[in-house]
């Protein structure tokens, strides 16, 4: 995985869910994940084309998908509902278009799909690029971005 690819994830990630959540950030180390793996209990997927191609995921415990929807709704959530998974797909596509925007600047112009949210305990993934993970600790509970891209 090229870093140039990386980083954008990195400072989108932080700017976004410091702005829009007021996360307290810690980074872990990140880790290489291998093609097919099993995903966590909530998942976004983001689709990227152009120049980059292939796909970020934002996963997390459901836990922690309500207490960053609460966050984001204002309002407690309870249940996974329909309105919590919008708010957890908003800030899968928050953090990858400003991402987008970064890559751009970079000379690697890309367009995201319109996020996916997945559900489910033992969910297997299969990307066709091995994964970058980038694990980040927040009050609420940890939250992985695996970036699966390459070069168009």
């Amino acid at each position: 995985m090229r870093a140039e690819f990386v980083n954008p994830f990195i400072v989108a990630a932080q700017e976004i869910l410091e702005k829009e959540i007021q996360a307290q950030i810690e980074k872990g180390t990140p880790y290489r994940r291998e093609k097919t793996f099993t995903a966590n209990e909530v998942s976004i997927e983001i689709g990227m084309t152009g120049k980059v191609k292939g796909h970020v995921l934002f996963g997390m415990k459901e836990s922690v998908a309500k207490a960053v929807a609460s966050t984001m709704i204002g309002d407690p959530v309870s249940e996974f509902d329909e309105m919590a998974s919008s708010a957890i797909g908003e800030l899968g596509n928050m953090v990858s278009g400003l991402a987008a925007i970064y890559l751009e600047k970079a000379g690697f112009a890309c367009d995201i799909t319109p996020p996916s949210l997945l559900r489910g305990p033992e969910m297997v993934i299969h990307t066709t690029v091995q994964a970058l993970v980038l694990p980040l600790k927040t009050q609420y509970g940890d939250i992985d971005i695996s970036i699966a891209l390459e070069a168009a």
